[in-house]
């Protein structure tokens, strides 16, 4: 019996943490072959060639798409997005999946659906279900109804899922693959490495041995003119704190140069000597830096999603994860300097925090690999190329 072919498109760095489990249970599969299509920013060393850690790890791309426009803007997105279906639809005609994998709810993401549900293809959809509080939403949920199968992180987004008209028995809660590194990481918690050699990076090179801080904070969408003045308070009252912090680059979003221009005129004006700034982590590598850090600042669904099951305090800023069911380990606060200042002291005394497992028990890539497996066609439309 021939493997069933199961095309995967990672467009972005934080897609692949999202999936990296699934894709070596359908790698390993005896089943299921793995057609990994990288596409995106996931391609392009500005946001830190996420490709480099996804052959490092043994995947190897079966297709490479280039779709980035320039410009970091709702325009630029929106034909960024138009490539996508152009070109991803070119590579699943010649591929010929007998399912396609699209991931969440980044905006380039629709693409991918657009390009397999328009062409007949059966659509799997990992995440649907969830809310927040940009454009993220909207795309997730057109995906959930370009989809055929809903393999959703928690039963809080399955009832969902189901609400809006999908199949009880095709929406399936299988947990979120990145709380399967996280579950690893837990078992095995101490950071073995030192990341500014490893990972390089620019800005002061601090003394974290004893104590740092996290921060990830990317543009909202439907905020993105406000982009560069709300990493501007974040900036003021990590430097205001003047303790060791590890900073990564934001997300090729609307807004992502505002951040960007942000970070490089505050790091030329006022050179903080407590900040050092990074690209990119692999997954693992990230995870076991979050595990040791004092707490995580920003708006980045990781402390969400693995820092509720890590136990890790998070101060969670504005309205980017608004509505996503959260942990106590959560402060929500707005964009202010003094707030957000305030927050983080609090957060960094919040140690031992009791681990929550909202968004899976970290065995979600093999579960989603034996499903892909063992469903019956009948539960996928008819392919017709």
């Amino acid at each position: 019996m021939s493997k069933r072919k199961i095309c995967v498109v990672v467009t972005a760095r934080p897609s692949y943490s999202r999936v990296k489990t699934a894709l070596k249970a359908i790698q390993e599969h005896p089943k299921l072959e793995l057609q990994l299509v990288i596409a995106g920013s996931a391609l392009l060393d500005r946001y830190g060639k996420a490709i480099d850690f996804i052959e490092k790890d043994g995947f190897k791309a079966t297709e490479k798409v280039f779709m980035v426009l320039e410009g970091e803007n709702p325009t630029a997105m929106a034909k960024t997005t138009g490539l996508g279906v152009m070109e991803l639809s070119n590579v699943f005609y010649n591929l010929q999946p007998d399912a396609v994998i699209t991931i969440a709810d980044r905006f380039e993401t629709i693409a991918t659906s657009i390009a397999a549900a328009y062409q007949n293809i059966p659509l799997v959809h990992i995440q649907g279900g969830e809310v927040t509080g940009n454009i993220d939403e909207k795309v997730r949920h057109a995906n959930t109804k370009l989809a055929d199968i809903h393999l959703v992180a928690s039963e809080d987004a399955r009832e969902r899922v189901i609400k809006m008209g999908e199949d009880t028995d095709k929406v399936i809660t299988t947990g979120c693959p990145s709380i399967d590194i996280a579950r690893e990481i837990a078992e095995s918690p101490n950071l073995d490495f030192n990341p500014v050699e490893k990972y390089g990076g620019v800005g002061a090179s601090v003394n974290w041995e004893n104590g740092y801080i996290v921060v990830m904070q990317h543009p909202v969408t439907n905020e993105y003119n406000q982009a560069k003045e709300d990493v501007l308070k974040t900036l003021r009252a990590v430097h205001k704190l003047n303790y060791p912090t590890f900073w990564f680059w934001p997300n090729v979003d609307a807004g992502s140069d505002g951040t960007s221009n942000g970070i490089r005129s505050f790091r030329e004006q006022h050179q903080p000597e407590n900040i050092h700034f990074f690209k990119n982590m692999e997954p693992s590598d990230f995870l076991r830096l979050l595990k040791n850090s004092k707490c995580l600042i920003g708006n980045s669904s990781v402390g969400i999603r693995e820092c509720s099951f890590l136990g890790i305090p998070v101060v969670n800023i504005g309205t980017r994860q608004n509505r996503r069911k959260r942990g106590v380990n959560v402060i929500d606060v707005d964009y202010d300097e003094n707030v957000i200042y305030n927050a983080i002291v609090s957060s960094m005394e919040r140690s031992g925090l009791e681990p929550e497992h909202i968004y899976g028990d970290g065995n979600s890539g093999r579960k989603i690999a034996d499903i892909l497996a063992e469903l019956e066609l009948s539960y996928f439309k008819t392919i017709a190329y």
